[in-house]
């Protein structure tokens, strides 16, 4: 079996469809631009853009069907290692329209075919069957039907037994979860840290004080809250870090959370120190924006604006 220095997981991949159209209404028939496709969720954009900057990277998930076969063919293409596990079930498409009278983007998700026992637990048990086991597990995205909310708490306790930091971005019942078992680190949204905390987290200190009740639980050791125009803020134990994001012209909002954790998570991989990693973290999510679709970043962005981004003490 290979060896890899980082795996990540997409239980609930997508073969992403982007498109765009002058303006999104309803009844009438939409003229949209040729679409674009990519392979899509959570953590298999995570391993696109870890293949991009260098990183020894493995990508793992669960497909079927047409479009599983599709999104095997693309990550080919991109060049990014790949383990797909056979399901029974069809994999799912995101559709995505980009509004070009007014910058906006459209969403559809659907939510992805049911998961078996079997399947699901085959997840599990490539990931303890590899060997020697990674020094990086990133589980990203949401779970797909079938699949016990407390699934990315099985996983972190095996990643646990197996000496794997354990990097998640994800939501919900299935985020907190994990975090009853302690993960390396997580990436929220603030609408995904509202949730967890219950709290309205208006301000800075509001949202510090939540990241560091988080750490001290020892549920995180690091938490990584994306503020969107507002930029992000990177909490540790001992450090607290503020970064605005990088004026650039949007093309496509889609991956850029992805982009984010990807250029986090190889900068720390390579031993960087936080607030660098930070940097190539910000950088990675303002690259993703400039390309349409589910494009991602390319290195050559992610190095000229991570230099573009400038890191504080939190509260400063």
């Amino acid at each position: 079996m290979r060896t890899t220095d980082i795996l990540t997981l997409t239980m609930n991949p997508a073969l992403d469809v982007s498109t765009s159209t002058d303006k999104v209404t309803d009844t009438h028939k939409l003229r949209c631009a040729a679409a674009q496709y990519h392979p899509g969720g959570g953590g298999i954009n995570v391993a696109r853009v870890l293949q991009r900057l260098g990183s020894n990277c493995l990508a793992l998930y669960p497909a079927g069907g047409m479009n599983g076969q599709r999104l095997r063919q693309l990550l080919d293409q991109e060049q990014v290692s790949s383990q797909c596990l056979a399901i029974a079930g069809e994999t799912r498409e995101s559709f995505h329209v980009h509004e070009t009278a007014s910058g906006q983007d459209f969403r559809f998700v659907l939510p992805g075919p049911a998961l078996s026992a079997t399947e699901w637990q085959a997840c599990l048990d490539f990931f303890s069957a590899l060997a020697p086991p990674p020094s990086w597990l990133v589980a990203s995205g949401s779970l797909p039907p079938g699949v016990p909310a407390d699934f990315y708490a099985q996983l972190t306790r095996l990643a646990r037994t197996r000496g794997s930091r354990v990097v998640l971005d994800s939501s919900g019942p299935a985020l907190a979860a994990a975090l009853a078992e302690g993960v390396y680190l997580i990436k929220p949204s603030l609408r995904e840290l509202r949730e967890l905390t219950g709290l309205p987290l208006e301000t800075d200190t509001q949202r510090l004080a939540a990241a560091r009740t988080i750490i001290e639980a020892g549920q995180a050791q690091i938490v990584a809250l994306s503020l969107g125009e507002e930029g992000a803020l990177l909490v540790t134990a001992d450090q607290a870090l503020r970064a605005s994001a990088v004026p650039v012209n949007v093309a496509s909002t889609i991956g850029a959370g992805d982009s984010f954790v990807g250029g986090l998570v190889w900068a720390l991989s390579r031993q960087t120190d936080l607030a660098q990693a930070f940097r190539y973290a910000m950088g990675s999510a303002a690259a993703a924006l400039l390309s349409a679709g589910t494009a991602l970043c390319q290195p050559a962005d992610v190095e000229r604006l991570a230099r573009e981004v400038i890191v504080t003490p939190a509260g400063a």
